[in-house]
């Protein structure tokens, strides 16, 4: 603390932590992906290895399916999913541009 005259009272503190402003963070592919498009969407987009439905992936991640739909809804309005007929359900899949992402752009 600085008291003596002619300055101003003031208070400092020391800096903490490390000054990394000007480095590039490093991220992996998978942090990557869920910062462009965000967890709940990485996530279902990185489990279509195998095309799936709607309910299965609800299932599958503890999520209610209209969020899932909601999602895929986004995901395919981005190109990243296709939805396919099989039967009586629609299953999901990823696109090139989809999988190209989940891979990190290898």
């Amino acid at each position: 603390m600085i008291t003596q005259p002619p300055w101003q009272p003031a208070i400092s503190y020391p800096a903490r932590g490390l000054g990394d402003l000007w480095q590039r963070p490093h991220l992996s592919p998978s942090a990557a992906l869920e910062r462009l498009v965000g967890r709940t969407r990485a996530t279902l987009l990185t489990a279509l290895d195998e095309p799936a439905s709607t309910t299965s992936l609800a299932h599958q991640h503890h999520l209610a399916p209209a969020t899932v739909s909601e999602h895929l809804t986004v995901l395919r309005a981005a190109g990243l999913v296709v939805g396919e007929r099989h039967r009586h359900e629609l299953r999901y899949r990823r696109t090139d541009i989809g999988s190209a992402l989940t891979r990190g752009g290898e």
